[in-house]
């Protein structure tokens, strides 16, 4: 049986494959360098696969082509899927869809007086000082207003024109929208009339209906409206995709990867739940695979070729409620990951006075200058040329049939020429490594402001930390973050470049429903929350509708002090107290004040239940070599680190052993990432085969 894990990214899509088929193992092993393959105790395997994630002169669906070419089947052959147990996938689809604005077309259905209510937003200014402001550009096509109206009281004020607002949806479905986006007034405690005009759109034959009491049941009409806007924009391109991928796997359990670090099937897979789903995984991953290791507090660091993720762990998963991603407002509980457009793949540029590195990315097509598809230079590149990415190591899937090295002379071709071009207008001396490396200190400022964002910013001290580095490009510059931040330790998995594919399959399937609550914190409110959790349990439990032998149920409640709109998450408790005493310190550190005397409000309540999912074991690896015998690099070559040109030995990751250790600079290589210790620090490899990075002074 084969189970499959994938993560589809901006630039690679990423597959770990769990298997205890002999016959396949023994063929992916006449191709080592394509494939890495790891034994687990009890005759199985780990398969792990890198490809591009776009790549249409080869293959449709990278994630379909990738299962194809771990199981030898050409491209017009049918996958025979008996032979799968499971698929767990993550996807940036919808996040794509949404970067690039191009969702389905949808109609917003909303309480007559608030036509604008989502554009005008609320009115605040990110950039206080901009004399041009941009809004984004809303993602409805039309608009219809509806007379109704409840209170906020649950009194009818106007009921609904059956008739008219038929007339009114069937103008626009013969305009061709298929989706419609439901928003009324209180009609997150209220959802009778949200649930007659619903009615009447699936009559007519609107083939996607968000409602707003559904898709997000909490307050706030413009951040409630948003959800619901993005859920109808997305939900239908999800679906087109989750169908094609099912289409090649019929009979196949499919499960995806949702915004807040839970699996769910994939016929349940909803726009809103879809926005984070690859960063997701990477979460996951490293904070199971972190704890593994035996680190509690950790920072996780995803550097892949599009974007950068960070995130902060300190014993549970972070989630925040409010979020605004590409321009468009959601409220649902999304993993707490900072994402900043810096990646491989972000291009360079000089604009005459600065460097610039991003937010522009090359992408897989056509990528940096180095994958031969006459791309611009980028992040890769300028490692490249600090030589710290090196083309024997890297595999070899470039050029127009995908069977080619890297190309290092365009690198430096280019890199002259800019620096060229930046000594004729700054005067400055410069050599082409030094520029190279000016470069890779801007993007390493820029994750590092990410890091400091989630962390120093609120209250967390990083020099406690470990920094799990992972993501295709995360070994490269790892110790140069770490620096920044003043963190002693780095952790790197041996799946590191791969580690959101594999956080796919250490994930367990989670359900989370909230409820708005909006009332003071008193014993007596006490009983009517408990009612409330009951309730959204047994919604929550729905969702997980297999054998319930192993469900962990986690009741949470969101609490502000009157009058402030700033709430922070606590255990629910039955005393009262209990809870004031885990807000309280909690709004000291992130606010730096607490105030006794104000009243506290429960905004929110939810409720997340959780089914565990068996997961792939590590194996322990065991010392062959004496204590005294050291590893043997494969080779010296020249890298440029701390503004001078070192002899750095490069090590295999596989010919390393427990307890060994290397002083940096050196350079080690896997199958799937390259790890760069540089100059004052030192690696050691562990039983479990993690690689610790650990600063010497």
């Amino acid at each position: 049986m084969l189970k499959v894990f994938a993560d589809r990214g901006g630039t690679f899509t990423d597959i770990v494959a769990v298997t205890n088929n002999q016959a396949i193992i023994d063929r992916l092993s006449r191709h080592p360098e394509r494939f890495l393959i790891v034994t687990l105790p009890n005759q199985q395997w780990i398969i792990v696969y890198k490809l591009l994630s776009e790549n249409p002169e080869q293959y449709q669906d990278a994630a379909i082509q990738g299962i194809r070419d771990i199981m030898g089947i050409s491209g017009n052959e049918s996958i025979p899927t008996e032979a799968i147990e499971v698929v767990k996938m993550g996807t940036t689809v919808a996040t794509n869809s949404l970067l690039e604005r191009k969702g389905d077309r949808i109609i917003l259905l909303i309480t007559k007086g608030f036509k604008d209510a989502l554009r005008i937003g609320y009115q605040n200014r990110p950039h206080i000082f901009a004399r041009q402001i941009i809004l984004p550009t809303m993602l409805y096509e039309q608009v219809i207003e509806i007379d109704e109206r409840y209170d906020a009281n649950g009194n009818e004020l106007i009921p609904i024109n059956i008739e008219q607002v038929k007339s009114d949806l069937q103008a626009v479905y013969h305009t061709g929208i298929r989706s419609c986006a439901i928003i009324f007034m209180h009609s997150d405690r209220y959802p009778n009339h949200e649930q007659q005009i619903a009615q009447l759109a699936q009559e007519i034959g609107f083939t996607q209906i968000s409602v707003s009491h559904q898709v997000s049941p909490l307050m706030k009409l413009v951040s409630r409206g948003d959800t619901t806007v993005v859920d109808a924009y997305l939900t239908p391109i999800l679906r087109r995709y989750v169908n094609q991928v099912a289409s090649q796997l019929p009979g196949v359990k499919l499960m995806f990867m949702k915004s807040n670090g839970g699996l769910v099937a994939a016929e349940q897979f909803q726009g809103k739940d879809s926005i984070i789903s690859g960063p997701a995984g990477g979460i996951v991953g490293a904070v199971q695979t972190s704890k593994r290791a035996g680190f509690e507090l950790v920072i996780t660091f995803d550097m892949g070729g599009t974007s950068t993720d960070v995130a902060h762990f300190k014993g549970e998963y972070e989630r925040q409620l409010d979020s605004e991603i590409a321009g468009a407002r959601m409220r649902v509980p999304v993993l707490a990951i900072n994402t900043i457009a810096a990646g491989g793949g972000s291009v360079l540029f000089f604009d005459g006075s600065s460097y610039r590195v991003g937010p522009k990315s090359a992408g897989s097509n056509p990528g940096p200058a180095c994958y031969r598809r006459g791309g611009p230079l980028a992040v890769t590149d300028a490692n490249v040329m600090l030589g710290k990415i090196h083309p024997q190591y890297f595999p070899s899937v470039f050029g127009i049939d995908g069977n080619l090295p890297l190309d290092k002379d365009i690198v430096i071709q280019k890199f002259t020429q800019l620096t060229q071009d930046i000594q004729a207008a700054t005067l400055n001396d410069c050599t082409p490594e030094q520029v190279a490396a000016g470069f890779i200190a801007i993007a390493v400022e820029n994750m590092a402001n990410a890091i400091k964002k989630i962390s120093l910013q609120r209250g967390y001290d990083v020099s406690q930390y470990v920094l799990c580095c992972f993501g295709g490009a995360g070994g490269q510059v790892a110790c140069l973050i770490a620096d920044t931040l003043g963190m002693k330790k780095i952790f790197l998995h041996p799946y590191a470049g791969v580690l959101s594919a594999y956080g796919m399959g250490l994930a367990d399937i989670r359900a989370i429903r909230e409820g708005g609550v909006e009332q003071p914190l008193t014993q007596a409110l006490i009983p009517q929350l408990q009612q409330l959790m009951k309730y959204l349990e047994t919604q929550a439990i729905s969702e997980i509708d297999e054998a319930l032998s192993q469900v962990e149920v986690i009741r949470k409640t969101n609490l502000k002090y009157q009058g402030t709109n700033s709430t922070l998450t606590v255990n629910f408790a039955d005393d009262v107290v209990v809870m004031r005493q885990e807000f309280e310190p909690e709004h000291q550190s992130r606010y730096g004040f607490i105030q006794l005397e104000k009243t506290l409000i429960v905004e929110s309540a939810s409720v997340e239940v959780i089914q565990k999912m068996d997961t792939p074991e590590e194996p322990l690896i065991i010392r062959t070599r004496s204590l005294d015998e050291a590893p043997v690099s494969v080779e010296t070559v020249k890298m440029f680190a701390a503004d001078k040109w070192h002899d750095t030995p490069v090590y295999r990751r596989e010919d390393l052993q427990p307890e060994d250790s290397i002083n940096g600079p050196a350079i080690v290589v896997e199958k799937i990432s390259t790890i760069v210790v540089e100059p004052n620090w030192e690696a050691r490899l562990t039983e479990r085969n993690h690689l610790i990075l650990q600063r010497l002074r």
